[in-house]
């Protein structure tokens, strides 16, 4: 969960930064629709459990925090595996 989280979080920053730098014509870039394939079923999963108040230009945000959140959670967990066998075996 933590890596997917991860990956997922990675590409919607890299899609805004991208979105930010080809502008207008972002929708036209390659790469932007390729990291845009890669967070699809996260911002649709998002769109599905949040009120239709939220504007749907908001749902990459609300997909962020989602993930964010998810990957704490995660790595809380993990943690406390690697408490539990030692950290030895935990690498």
């Amino acid at each position: 969960m933590k890596l997917i989280a991860e990956i997922a979080l990675m590409a919607l920053i890299g899609r805004f930064v991208l979105g930010l730098m080809a502008g207008a014509k972002r929708h036209d870039n390659l790469i932007y629709q390729l990291l845009g394939f890669v967070t699809q079923p996260f911002e649709k999963l998002v769109r599905a459990i949040s009120p239709r108040l939220v504007l749907d230009r908001h749902i990459p945000l609300a997909a962020g925090a989602f993930l964010l959140m998810v990957w704490f959670i995660s790595l809380l967990f993990k943690a406390q595996i690697c408490l539990e066998i030692g950290m030895d075996q935990c690498r």
